[in-house]
């Protein structure tokens, strides 16, 4: 795989997203037990330029990629910028045209599934991001690539960590990510909320949410499947598999994402409502023993971030937490218009997707500030969303969505 220079060319060329959407695994179509996920609904022929089908178009300030179904467009904004000024109503409206179905299949996800499992390679990136242009703030912005971090292994037990792995059903076979139980506003104390990144969640471009959506929290919790050794679900779920009821990702990466441009990446969050296949009365946040706030709109300049996730990919096996120290955050956009992404010196690999960061709130606390999103073909940083209104949305209306 060639070795990408942001420097040489102001961050000239970023890897394509960390879990590719499409194929997720090496095994064939999965839904064994659960059913994979659906085709994409088919294109319709595009309308005037009013939107959808194969041939693109516009919606008000919104252009379309082509070959998108055009029930996709159902309760999308006349303009992304309308977007920020969604209401709970808008948000229950919008999903509401695109029902997530994820019915439980009792003890779907066993070791060999999950063993199974495996992000895809990541495809080459579609477009350069925007060049470091002096101007102020950050919008726009992108900075010289920041030195490479190497991960560290995170000290065992993770139980009381609010970190963990997601399996999903996709087609082609099944895929993995990394995310974080955070906490619920509406909820105190009894959160069943986990962030994770949009393409954890959903194929993009107009397809479909995956299958057998699953959070496990502190999977391999002491280490029996390490070392390529193979362990009971006991050891690998200590704390139980945890169905997914409700998820939300932005409209963007439902619209763009996976597609012909890398701006769906600025918005590739999700957030999902989970529950206990085995009900034991417990939320997520107390059966883990922590959850983390969301700290939206933080000040980038005071940020000291800290990146966690399963990495699959050599020369890591997917078994064991990590964490990278990436210090302050360097920025990296592709359309100047949309929140311009954080970026760390990191060297995690393909699985470490959706994974949590972190960083110190004024009070103290520490907060998720973003997830891993992409990352350079050769390993040497990765970037995540900068979280502002439309992911605050996002989590107002699935934490009191109950």
């Amino acid at each position: 795989m060639p070795t990408i220079h942001r420097s040489a060319l102001a961050a000239a060329a970023v890897a394509g997203t960390l879990l590719a959407v499409s194929a997720c695994g090496p095994d064939g179509p999965a839904g064994d037990g659960g059913g994979s996920a659906a085709p994409p609904p088919s294109s319709a022929a595009a309308n005037g330029g009013a939107g959808g089908g194969a041939g693109g178009g516009v919606i008000g300030g919104i252009t379309l990629p082509s070959g998108l179904p055009t029930g996709l467009l159902e309760g999308l904004p006349k303009t992304w910028d309308d977007l920020k000024k969604w209401k709970f109503e808008d948000w229950d409206t919008w999903a509401s045209k695109h029902v997530f179905n994820n019915p439980v299949v009792k003890d779907f996800w066993d070791p060999d599934k999950m063993g199974d499992s495996k992000p895809a390679d990541p495809a080459p990136p579609a477009s350069k991001p925007s060049p470091a242009t002096p101007k102020p703030g950050d919008d726009g912005v992108t900075d010289p690539e920041p030195a490479v971090v190497n991960a560290v292994a995170v000290p065992r037990p993770y139980t009381k960590q609010p970190s963990g792995k997601v399996f999903f059903s996709a087609k082609g076979g099944r895929g993995n990510c990394s995310a974080t139980v955070i906490a619920d506003p509406q909820h105190p104390g009894r959160s069943n909320l986990v962030w994770t990144a949009g393409h954890c969640v959903h194929e993009g471009k107009g397809g479909n949410f995956y299958k057998d959506l699953v959070f496990v929290p502190a999977y391999n919790n002491s280490g029996a499947s390490s070392g390529g050794k193979r362990a009971p679900l006991s050891e690998l779920a200590p704390l139980g598999t945890w169905w997914a009821d409700q998820v939300t990702t932005s409209p963007q990466w439902m619209v763009e994402g996976g597609g012909t441009g890398d701006a769906a990446n600025q918005y590739d969050f999700a957030v999902m409502r989970v529950h206990n296949q085995n009900d034991t009365g417990k939320s997520l946040e107390e059966t883990v023993g922590s959850a983390v706030p969301v700290w939206f709109d933080a000040p980038r300049d005071k940020l000291n971030v800290s990146a966690t996730g399963y990495p699959l990919l050599k020369p890591f096996d997917g078994q064991e937490l990590y964490k990278c120290d990436g210090g302050k955050p360097t920025r990296l956009s592709f359309d100047a218009k949309r929140p311009t992404m954080l970026t760390i010196g990191c060297n995690m690999t393909q699985g470490s997707s959706g994974g949590g960061w972190f960083a110190t709130m004024p009070d103290g606390r520490t907060a998720l500030v973003s997830n891993t999103s992409i990352g350079t073909q050769d390993h040497t940083s990765l970037s995540g969303p900068y979280l502002e209104a439309v992911a605050k949305q996002a989590l107002d209306w699935i934490s009191r969505k109950q």
